[in-house]
């Protein structure tokens, strides 16, 4: 206390300042000393009090929330968890603010797929830790790091079902961030117990190569036994060591070996969407706010509750807002169905829609039907009070273990009256129970009933069972009597309401080709109950479908034979050919080379004035030899006789380079078997080798 005439502690609340005179005043000043080093941030609250309404806000001027040096960059969680000795359980709500958009991280954002992925997370014990600082991700922290898959997590932790007390999951939000006047914030509930009171989750920012936010192992119990009240955290996105992408839309690419999960900072990379020349801290990407809402069974701490206990009651609790996502189109709701109790007790109303489509398969749309507890005509839960009241908590524990007792159960405010009256519906009631009626010693020791399982069916008449266990067989050593399960019938609201309830259209298949003309298909599921009658709507669906042409390459002919020499003498060339059988069509590989030349060479060319005489000449005996040659062969062979050459054919091309042929047909072959080259001949020459 700085002045005490003007200050001073709140006589039922120690750990609160308030004034000393009552009189118009715009503040009051106090000393006040941090905490040790790594118990984490502090929070200084004023409150308004006017007509017994405490005035509050979690943000804004009159909240100042003030933090040491973030430890999460020494990369490190080392904090230690005590034992904790506080008795029965508390409730606790989760709510997920998301703070990641295009106005506060506009570098590279993301505008077409950023999301949050489903959260995933558990209640657990100091022996199960889901993630930390400084470890390794299991495969079920790389699912939802890199994939944004929840599954797997879920696998791993009811694997440990031991050291978990409650599955903490929510939905998905897409996009990342919308004003919550149009989306609710995601939240879940969750319970703890002295032996598992640490809680962790876990969602993906997405897109992103393996980037997260969440707690781990936030303990939820106190030093003087008792039960947090509320927990706020800000949070930064943390890299889980599996992918080395350094952009929200990097490729993949796996890190091998895999590294430890550490924090993201501002100088990891300059591509990165959070780096920072200067160093700085990266802005925060998220909130979560855990609350206790309620208290069970006996509660062994007798420190009073301080003033957050107070805000945290008289907070009105928000309105829910329809978190459909954007991309799941349903029918109108149907009218609330009657209440499935005719009485006082509690019983159940269904409303149901249809869903018309789902334009991304990847956000999961939900429920088609949606229950409502209620009760029968004349009953009310208000009481006529406008007191805003919570559900009641499950009863405790019977008094007695054999005989009668009595047990109770409690409900909290939600929110005061608006004219500042005190609420006067009760918040607790107690009933006799009776356990065990007989204490002989030949009667065996049951534990109280459990709660009723969910309705066997989803309309109608079904049926509902609960359960107990025993406790200590009889003493005289007889057999246990006691019943220890118990069925009745439940009655839900009449069937039929929407005979037909059907699972999106899948995507359609691949085509069943890979070029050309192919069918593909597509399918889809019936989701009603089987009680709610046939269903006649087509489940598989085939259509043609048309791919790009397939590709035809060219196809040529074989080569032709070399043609003749071009010159009689000297240095010349020869040629030769092929044809284009098939033209390529649609992408077909082109049609190589169709001409060829090669060199040749002929005798040297002779030179001076008896030139051309001795050509003349060397021609005349050329061409008798070769007369001679054929009378040898006559003689030789009377019997094989050729017809005269044939004359050349018409070039096969007007240009580019054709090929003429000839042929000189046997007159006459001979019947003996030894001779064998008595055949027709053909000759071969180009022609218009002229370009085209």
């Amino acid at each position: 206390i700085i002045d005490e005439e003007e200050t001073q502690f709140m006589s039922n609340c120690p750990v609160a300042v308030t004034e000393s005179t009552p009189r118009r005043r715009t503040r009051i000043q106090v000393f006040w000393t941090a905490p040790p080093t790594g118990t984490g941030c502090v929070i200084l609250k004023a409150s308004i009090v006017q007509k017994r309404i405490i005035y509050f806000q979690d943000e804004g001027s009159l909240t100042k929330k003030i933090c040491e040096q973030d430890s999460a960059s020494e990369g490190v969680t080392d904090k230690p968890i005590l034992d904790c000795c506080a008795c029965g359980t508390a409730k606790y709500r989760l709510t997920f603010y998301g703070n990641w958009s295009e106005k506060t991280h506009p570098k590279d954002f993301p505008r077409r797929t950023n999301h949050w992925s489903a959260i995933i997370g558990s209640s657990h014990s100091k022996n199960y830790i889901l993630w930390e600082y400084g470890g390794y991700a299991s495969e079920g922290v790389k699912q939802v790091a890199e994939l944004g898959s929840p599954v797997k997590m879920e696998e791993e932790i009811r694997q440990q079902s031991d050291e978990v007390l409650t599955v903490i999951k929510a939905k998905a939000q897409w996009p990342a961030w919308q004003p919550l006047n149009v989306r609710a914030a995601p939240s879940a509930e969750f319970s703890v117990d002295r032996h598992r009171h640490l809680m962790s989750f876990l969602t993906m920012l997405g897109p992103s190569p393996d980037w997260n936010v969440g707690l781990s192992a936030e303990d939820l119990c106190t030093k003087d036994c008792g039960w947090v009240q509320k927990v706020v955290q800000d949070l930064i996105p943390w890299d889980a060591g599996t992918d080395s992408g350094v952009t929200y839309e990097s490729p993949n690419k796996p890190t091998v070996p895999q590294e430890k999960i550490r924090p993201l900072t501002s100088l990891d990379h300059p591509q990165s969407p959070f780096y920072d020349p200067e160093g700085g801290s990266i802005k925060l990407v998220a909130r979560v706010v855990i609350e206790r809402i309620a208290r069970k069974g006996e509660q062994c701490n007798i420190v009073p509750d301080n003033i957050d206990d107070i805000v945290a009651d008289l907070a009105p609790e928000e309105k829910e807002e329809d978190d459909t996502p954007e991309t799941c189109i349903y029918s109108n709701w149907s009218p609330w169905s009657a209440c499935s109790s005719s009485t006082c007790e509690k019983g159940k109303r269904m409303r149901q829609r249809m869903l018309k489509a789902q334009l991304d398969l990847s956000v999961p749309c939900p429920d088609t039907q949606d229950f409502q507890p209620c009760m029968g005509p004349g009953c009310s839960d208000e009481d006529g009070s406008t007191c805003m009241m919570s559900d009641w908590i499950t009863w405790s524990p019977c008094s007695v273990s054999c005989g009668m007792g009595t047990r109770s159960r409690e409900r909290y405010v939600k929110q005061f009256p608006e004219d500042g009256s005190m609420c006067k519906v009760p918040t607790e009631e107690t009933e006799k129970c009776i356990v065990n009626e007989e204490c002989s010693p030949s009667s065996c020791l049951v534990t109280e009933w459990g709660e009723w399982d969910e309705c066997s069916a989803s309309c109608g008449t079904g049926m509902k069972r609960r359960h107990r266990m025993i406790k200590m067989t009889p003493a005289d050593g007889s057999m246990c009597k006691a019943e220890t399960t118990e069925a009745e019938k439940c009655m839900m609201p009449e069937c039929h309401t929407i005979p037909c309830l059907l699972s999106p259209w899948s995507e359609w298949s691949d085509c069943s080709v890979t070029c050309g003309k192919g069918m593909r298909t597509r399918q889809r599921m019936l989701k009603s109950a089987a009680e709610l009658g046939d269903c006649n709507e087509e489940l598989e669906q085939a259509e043609k479908c048309m791919l790009p042409e397939c590709p035809i390459d060219c196809e040529l002919t074989e080569w032709s034979q070399w043609s003749e020499c071009n010159t009689s003498c000297g240095k010349g060339h020869m040629i030769r050919t092929r044809m284009i059988k098939i033209e390529p069509q649609f992408g077909g590989t082109a049609c190589p080379e169709t001409v060829q030349r090669s060199k040749c060479r002929v005798r040297k060319c002779l030179r001076g004035p008896g030139m051309e005489k001795r050509r003349w000449k060397e021609a005349r005996e050329k061409r008798r030899s070769e007369q001679a040659k054929k009378n040898i062969d006559s003689e030789q062979y009377p019997v094989c006789r050729l017809k005269p050459w044939t004359a050349w054919t018409e070039c096969s091309t007007l240009c580019g380079g054709g090929i003429q042929e000839r042929y000189m047909m046997v007159k006459k072959r001979s019947k003996s078997t030894h001779f064998t080259s008595c055949k027709d001949k053909k000759e071969l020459r180009a022609c218009n080798v002229h370009p085209c």
